[in-house]
């Protein structure tokens, strides 16, 4: 097991901050309606408990597409408190620069975790069925290659809460191309029907974390260098924010990961 005292990463949930309903009360999202004062406050409540200086707080507007940033020193603190300095139009984001801290927001969509330990370097990714589709996961290991001669072999992964497969219907055009991802990969027929469930209706409840999961391995990443969480935010509504069964009007949650600086 590889073990770094500087690496930091994690996961909220909705309880135990500064947010009123129907965001109450530990939302991270500035785009969702909620005051930007108790939004900051609790993404700093967030840094205070990791001892991290909130200035390294540092994130991207998702938009469920696949583009990947590479954070450098200059990107250090950009979103933490204002949409006006956050990084446009990206779902994955990823640093090799000690002392920024990456974070990424969710209610639903998967949260993919990415530490090379061999170079230090981190990243994570958004992945809704959008970006999942459009293998987001891959993009970013790729991404990390370039930039950091990554070895997908030796690099670690997670795959943190979201909407499970029990909670999350979809219909025609999302089950269409996700049957066309499933094919790309490779995958057998019995496993595709663990990940994508027909129910005879013209509708399929879709298990987006294992459909990541494949696509890692896909590009290169061991089986057993992923962790996969079984928390369903549909479910566990006391724990978690979820847009889909909150109605749209809800909070987000935040992942975060960095490497702290020496």
């Amino acid at each position: 097991m590889v073990r770094n005292e500087r690496l930091t990463v994690g996961f909220t949930g909705r309880e135990g901050g500064s947010s009123e309903a129907p965001w109450s009360s530990l939302n991270m999202g500035l785009h969702v309606g909620d005051e930007d004062h108790s939004v900051i406050a609790n993404r700093r409540a967030l840094t205070d408990a990791i001892d991290w200086p909130f200035d390294a707080w540092t994130c991207a507007e998702q938009v469920h597409g696949n583009t990947v940033h590479q954070m450098i020193e200059e990107d250090r603190g950009r979103g933490r408190d204002s949409l006006g300095s956050v990084i446009k139009d990206c779902d994955a984001i990823m640093t090799d620069v000690p002392g920024v801290l990456l974070a990424s927001f969710y209610a639903d969509c998967v949260p993919l975790y990415f530490y090379d330990p061999e170079h230090d370097a981190v990243a994570l990714a958004h992945a809704g069925w959008k970006g999942t589709v459009q293998e987001i996961a891959a993009v970013t290991i790729h991404a990390m290659e370039a930039a950091y001669g990554t070895n997908p072999k030796v690099l670690l992964a997670a795959i943190g809460p979201s909407i499970g497969s029990c909670c999350y219907e979809v219909d025609g055009p999302v089950i269409n191309q996700v049957q066309q991802l499933l094919q790309g990969l490779g995958v057998k027929t019995e496993t595709a029907e663990t990940m994508l469930k027909l129910s005879g209706d013209g509708k399929a409840n879709l298990h987006l974390k294992e459909i990541n999961r494949q696509i890692m391995i896909k590009a290169g990443i061991l089986p057993i260098h992923i962790e996969l969480t079984e928390w369903c935010t549909g479910c566990r509504r006391d724990l978690f924010f979820s847009h889909r069964k909150e109605g749209g009007l809800t909070g987000r949650m935040a992942s975060w990961i960095g490497i702290r600086e020496r």
